[in-house]
């Protein structure tokens, strides 16, 4: 009798805990940036237009950039980036993966925020390096978290074989010096959907 009843409190266990919800990235309501430095002390805010991204009910966390997206506000500036720095020809997206704990996010009531540190990766260029993220999640309403860096990442142009890339860059530009390092920060806006299950 005992071993039939196990299965049963299990199975109830089972039924009993709420599905965890899928997040999608709303691209409206998403921006991401990175300051670039030239000549010393000249200071740049470039963006990308397309940004894409997911959360899923175990809390796998995935942003991908768009690298011919990229905006300078300087159209030839724009190609340079695309065609020398980031050959877009043969490495189309940035993607930034991390693991957050879901329940973290689905026990958010909304007006709450909490701190979140998480491990991930970065991907560009044909280069994979960890990243370490400093965040802060809002539950703007009942369907909607905001997720903003606390402190930005930095991306290292030598860790993802781009320092060739800023020095063509700098020639044609005629620059005694572009920055090979770059704060990122970013604001991502996602929308709750449901799980298949749900």
């Amino acid at each position: 009798m005992r071993k039939s009843i196990l299965p049963l409190i299990l199975s109830g266990m089972l039924v009993a805990t709420p599905a965890l919800a899928d997040w999608s990235l709303d691209p409206a309501r998403s921006h991401l940036a990175f300051v670039s430095i030239k000549a010393n002390d000249v200071a740049e805010i470039n963006t990308f237009g397309d940004i894409q991204g997911t959360i899923d009910g175990e809390g796998q966390v995935k942003i991908a950039l768009m690298l011919d997206s990229v905006e300078t506000l300087i159209p030839i500036r724009n190609e340079r980036m695309r065609e020398i720095l980031f050959e877009t020809t043969n490495y189309k997206e940035a993607v930034l993966t991390a693991k957050v704990d879901p329940a973290v996010i689905a026990k958010l009531a909304v007006g709450d925020i909490a701190q979140i540190n998480a491990e991930g990766t970065l991907s560009l260029h044909g280069q994979t390096q960890p990243m370490t993220l400093s965040l802060q999640a809002a539950r703007v309403a009942a369907g909607t978290v905001m997720v903003a860096s606390i402190k930005p990442l930095i991306v290292d142009a030598a860790k993802f074989g781009l320092t060739e890339g800023v020095e063509k860059l700098r020639e044609i530009a005629g620059l005694a010096s572009i920055s090979k390092a770059v704060p990122v920060n970013f604001v991502i806006t996602f929308v709750e959907s449901p799980t298949a299950g749900q």
